[in-house]
């Protein structure tokens, strides 16, 4: 049994293995209770009705076409291998507005860290230009009321955050429109133990 995840771990195999062609994945960072809460409670106070269905985290990877879900897998499992934790301090908010209606945390501990894993994540199977340059946040306010998100931004102004960075989830866009987790992704499963060997 994984205690992360509460699952088998030959079922998430079986399961991420046995994904059609076609598929589209996600890869993002959860936040952790309770902050997670608490911005869910935010998010949905500046009328965001999607603060009940996608819970608060830093995206990774967007919707990327999986062509070969066992190169993808493989890929994303490897990523995490490789990868240390990291701490993620969220601090003050920011806008991508108006080329998009969003209002965002702002990640002022943890950001290269979290590009680098961006570059590393879209490679190989994953490989694919983006419409705009790869910038980790957290969303708190999405295709809301002007009002609400300029609420958004002034009453999160002075926010302050921060939690450790272990692990990462892969994600299926599903027919229904919805995304699944596949599977949860420990950081440096290898990486203890490669420093162990070198000491």
């Amino acid at each position: 049994m994984d205690a992360s995840t509460g699952r088998p771990r030959g079922a998430v195999t079986a399961l991420t293995r046995s994904r059609p062609s076609g598929s589209s994945v996600g890869v993002t960072i959860p936040i952790p209770e309770p902050l997670a809460g608490d911005l869910e409670a935010w998010r949905a106070s500046f009328g965001d009705p999607m603060a009940a269905v996608v819970p608060p985290h830093i995206t990774l990877i967007t919707t990327t076409p999986a062509t070969d879900w066992d190169d993808t897998i493989d890929h994303v499992r490897a990523v995490a291998r490789r990868q240390h934790p990291f701490t993620v301090t969220l601090r003050g908010t920011g806008s991508f507005r108006p080329v998009s209606p969003v209002v965002f945390l702002k990640l002022a501990q943890g950001f290269d860290e979290c590009v680098e894993l961006h570059e590393r994540l879209q490679a190989g199977p994953l490989d694919r230009d983006l419409e705009f340059p790869f910038h980790p946040h957290v969303t708190v306010a999405h295709d809301v009321s002007e009002a609400g998100m300029d609420a958004a931004g002034e009453l999160l102004g002075g926010f302050e955050a921060s939690f450790e960075v272990r692990s990462m989830g892969l994600y299926e866009h599903v027919p229904s429109g919805l995304w699944k987790l596949r599977e949860d992704l420990r950081f440096g499963e290898d990486a203890d133990s490669s420093e162990a060997a070198a000491g």
